[in-house]
């Protein structure tokens, strides 16, 4: 496994993203908008600075850097204010976000040629596999 994430990741595969929408309290309609949609990620890393953009219909982008607590506004998913922070554990980034649900984060990592990435909320966990294009 790498720590280099840099490029451009198209999802190929999501299993329970509906359950991890559900529990975010997102209603129906906009779970069933966003299960439909295809994601790019685009990933620009300089050493332990990251700047993450998705791209879909709802489009986000975070900056962060390794080791740094930052106030993360998740306004283009669920509308809530977290303080979020992200670390290595070996060559995966894990993120904590501290807020109004429990056990919210996610974990990114490279295996192969795929990027995959670990969406957690209360409990629920949802695996997306993305592709580098």
């Amino acid at each position: 496994m790498s720590r280099d994430q840099n490029g451009t990741w198209e999802m190929e595969s999501s299993d329970n993203f509906d359950g991890f929408l559900k529990a975010l309290n997102m209603d129906s309609t906009t779970r069933k908008v966003f299960k439909i949609l295809g994601h790019i990620k685009i990933i620009e890393q300089n050493g332990d600075h990251f700047k993450i953009k998705t791209k879909s219909v709802f489009r986000n982008e975070v900056n962060f850097t390794v080791g740094k607590e930052f106030h993360e506004d998740t306004k283009d998913l669920d509308v809530r204010d977290v303080k979020t922070l992200v670390t290595w554990d070996g060559n995966v980034l894990v993120c904590v976000q501290k807020g109004e649900k429990k056990n919210r984060g996610w974990k990114q990592w490279i295996e192969g040629d795929k990027l995959h990435l670990e969406l957690t909320c209360e409990d629920q966990v949802c695996h997306q596999v993305f592709r580098r294009t």
